[in-house]
């Protein structure tokens, strides 16, 4: 690939930055990574990616970026991407700061000319009422000195098929001249395809509705998963069956609860700015509820099933295998570990937990210690290394009852072993 002369910075290398930074880098653009702490900007800068994930593994040491904490840097960017965080508190408010900080920072320290694209995941109107403005606070004219547009992040960790290099991707802008920069940078380093949207407004909504969407439709299977385990029904069972209808069906499935930080917050952006604007989301508000039901009832699953066996749920060593909110990957945000933590501790559950991709966070040093130690065991996370977990294998232990968080697991074999088998409404 040939150099170009462009240099192009990333501002927060996380889980959407540092891979973008590194694919920039492979398509040939001087790379510059914009990083908070010095421990992390050195780990990159000696090769090493601070997360595990197998595009960086593989390409962090092939295609060097040069990380640092040295914010005047922005200087030299020709492009400037804004790869921050955009969580939500406690009560589920949007937090927009660090965007806000991130903004700031750039427009301190801008090269005339610069196109700026927002990659963090906001609600409509926050590239009219919050990015532009700081920029035009500071004297710099959009479509002159500055082109602000705005590409929403897709990334799916631990996907083997989709990732940085290849994930379409939709664009919007304040400008025709901004959009067109915008646009010929994202068909450089991707390969899927880009699309224009009309307005900035839109391409920010994209993403809440991308991830709403999905929302609202886990949520109405988690809602089955309930109904149907008061009626005797196996609801994996019914939708793989609903599933064998060529169109108008697309599967989900119920689990424990939901993580990462796309579904569960995305949807509350759209919540609060529609209600600012007079709106009420009662749909997205009730999915909402649903989904961020399923660890608790999680929990009360486990407690009837140690209620049949007249072990009470204070005092009995619970074993949580998983901690990170989806297989295969050290990604634990918004993971519904650990609101099934919470939940386990209110009831004086004694609790140990096991995740091969987080140790620091784990109790123990593997999953046999774990099961040795455990009467009980709730499946969290589906990880490659609890491949084994089978009838036989928990016998072993002398597990006695198994939840199966995710409805990963052989239900009939389990049984058979003389083991109380509970999945996510089977």
């Amino acid at each position: 690939m040939r150099e170009k002369k462009e240099i192009v910075a990333v501002v927060g290398l996380g889980y959407v930055g540092l891979p973008l930074a590194v694919r920039s880098k492979e398509r040939g653009y001087q790379v510059i990574g914009i990083e908070r702490t010095e421990e992390k900007a050195n780990m990159i800068n000696d090769g090493q990616s601070p997360i595990e994930d197998d595009f960086l593994e593989e390409n962090l040491p092939k295609y060097p970026i040069e990380a640092t904490t040295d914010v005047t840097r922005l200087k030299e960017a020709d492009i400037v991407l804004i790869c921050v965080p955009t969580p939500v508190d406690e009560f589920h408010n949007p937090d927009i700061g660090p965007v806000k900080t991130a903004t700031e920072t750039i427009s301190k320290n801008l090269k005339r000319g610069a196109l700026v694209v927002l990659e963090s995941t906001v609600n409509p109107g926050v590239s009219e009422e919050i990015i532009r403005p700081i920029f035009e606070g500071d004297g710099h004219e959009v479509g002159k000195d500055v082109f602000i547009a705005h590409c929403p992040e897709r990334i799916n960790p631990g996907d083997p098929k989709w990732n940085v290099t290849n994930i379409p991707r939709v664009v919007g802008a304040f400008t025709d001249e901004g959009l067109k920069k915008a646009i010929d940078f994202y068909e450089s380093i991707i390969d899927g395809e880009i699309k224009p949207m009309k307005s900035i407004r839109e391409a920010e909504a994209c993403k809440v509705v991308e991830n709403s969407f999905r929302d609202i439709n886990i949520a109405f299977v988690n809602e089955l998963a309930k109904s149907f385990d008061v009626l005797g029904i196996d609801v994996k069972d019914v939708i793989d069956g609903a599933a064998t209808k060529p169109f108008s069906f697309l599967p989900h499935y119920p689990s424990r609860g939901i993580g990462g930080h796309c579904i569960p917050v995305d949807p509350y952006y759209l919540i609060e700015r529609a209600k600012r604007a007079g709106f009420d989301h009662k749909f997205l508000r009730t999915s909402r509820t649903i989904n961020n039901s399923m660890p608790i009832y999680t929990v009360q699953l486990l407690q009837d099933k140690l209620n049949e066996i007249k072990l009470p749920l204070n005092g009995t060593t619970v074993g949580l295998l998983g901690i990170a909110y989806k297989p295969n990957i050290d990604d634990d945000r918004e993971s519904p570990y650990y609101d099934i933590r919470a939940e386990l501790q209110k009831h004086k559950a004694t609790i140990l937990s096991y995740d091969p991709h987080i140790p620091k966070r784990s109790d123990v040093d593997s999953m046999e210690e774990l099961l040795e130690k455990s009467s009980a065991v709730i499946l969290v996370t589906n990880h490659r290394e609890f491949s084994d977990l089978s009838g036989k294998y928990l016998r072993k232990y002398d597990v006695k009852v198994i939840i199966d968080g995710v409805n990963a697991l052989d239900k009939k074999e389990i049984e058979e072993e003389g083991i109380i088998y509970k999945g996510i409404g089977r």
